[in-house]
């Protein structure tokens, strides 16, 4: 299986934006790794507690991560 079903909706728990990683965390409380490169709009930067809908891909790692990450608010600068 290369990625889990559907979208999923979680929280932007943490993201840093000198490293260009952080993780968001669903609703069932997992908590998934996520590159900049991984954010839908291109920005590269998105703020903590942001809410988003992403998908779970496997990553380039061997483990599973957020993919297509994107805000259910329509903002998703840092402030």
């Amino acid at each position: 299986m290369s990625a889990f079903d559907g979208q999923r909706a979680g929280t932007v728990e943490e993201f840093d934006d000198h490293r260009g990683y952080g993780t968001v965390r669903d609703s069932d409380g997992t908590g998934w790794f996520f590159h900049c490169t991984a954010i839908a709009d291109g920005t590269r930067t998105i703020a903590e507690g942001e809410p988003v809908t992403f998908a779970v891909v496997a990553g380039r790692l061997g483990r599973w991560e957020a993919s297509d990450v994107r805000s259910r608010t329509g903002g998703s600068a840092t402030s």
